[in-house]
């Protein structure tokens, strides 16, 4: 065995018997899954996985003075329109840690729908989420993932691209991690989106999180109150601006039932929005987008449309 492959299995073999706070902290990986690579803030595009539209770009994180990475998709018709302007989804990964490559096979249902003419042209940006998934984690350098997505890459996108730069043609998107994520981020910044939907998230980690003061494990705690529970009872407590919400599950994910928990609390709360039940999917994204990626795609589309009239 050379050294370089040598020293990439006595890395992997260290993080399955010494896990990080990181590695692990939301739920145990689904069966068959490999142990997750080190985290990276750049990762660039493999072209065995090219496909059509997507890209990969980055941009300088004036906060860490480092490069960070996104992948953007751009629909057929971008290079050929000059003067139109597009809305956004914004996709968060799941797994943790993740990057910006994690969900890029989404962008085969994207190519396919906006081809089929299905939902309009539409640009998509994955997101890197940083070591903690989307989290603010200040006790860790350049772990700031939430912020750098909010204050960095989106102002970024806006002045980079052709978008519609408000919040009217801006949406997010996430599963696992970043379902929570995708939760979390729109219930605390509502004037950035008019679209949101959150797949698959971790509730019951969620709510653990809200009732220990922000521990999620023992060595990891957020700020108190960061959480999608407290951020709900807030925004009713706040009168935020209202957005439009899908909450979406597999019946076979390990999460159905903390989701349908979770979904109670929003009634409860009477927090509006819609629901997505996927009979038979798994804890996986693509499965999802297999049965009813229709569905979620025809949301942000119309709801951009009614957040534009």
């Amino acid at each position: 065995m050379c050294s370089s492959h040598r020293s990439v299995s006595l890395a992997l073999a260290s993080l399955l018997l010494f896990p990080g706070p990181f590695a692990g902290a939301q739920q145990p990986a689904a069966p068959g899954t490999q142990p997750p690579l080190p985290f990276a803030w750049v990762n660039p595009l493999p072209e065995e996985r090219a496909i059509n539209g997507l890209s990969h770009h980055t941009f300088r994180s004036p906060s860490m003075d480092i490069d960070v990475g996104y992948c953007i998709y751009l629909p057929p018709s971008y290079e050929h329109d000059a003067n139109r302007r597009y809305p956004v989804v914004y996709y968060l990964h799941g797994g943790r840690p993740g990057n910006e490559l994690k969900s890029i096979n989404l962008v085969t249902y994207i190519d396919n729908a906006i081809r089929a003419k299905t939902i309009p042209d539409t640009i998509y940006v994955f997101v890197n989420g940083g070591p903690v998934s989307h989290y603010n984690y200040p006790q860790r350098d350049n772990a700031r993932g939430e912020d750098v997505f909010i204050h960095e890459l989106i102002p970024h996108i806006d002045t980079t691209y052709r978008t519609i730069a408000n919040r009217t043609g801006r949406g997010l998107e996430g599963f696992s991690q970043g379902g929570r994520g995708t939760m979390r981020i729109s219930l605390k910044h509502p004037q950035l989106f008019c679209s949101a939907a959150a797949g698959g998230g971790g509730y019951a980690t969620e709510k653990r999180i809200s009732e220990e003061g922000g521990r999620e494990s023992g060595q990891l705690v957020f700020a108190e109150g960061d959480n999608t529970w407290d951020l709900a009872r807030a925004y009713v407590g706040e009168h935020k601006t209202p957005y439009k919400l899908l909450v979406f599950v597999g019946t076979d994910g390990f999460n159905y039932e903390n989701n349908l928990e979770y979904m109670g609390f929003l009634d409860s709360l009477g927090i509006p929005f819609d629901k997505l039940i996927v009979k038979g999917a798994p804890h996986s994204a693509r499965d999802i987008y297999e049965k009813q990626g229709d569905t979620i795609l025809k949301f942000h589309a119309g709801n951009f449309a009614a957040a534009q009239q």
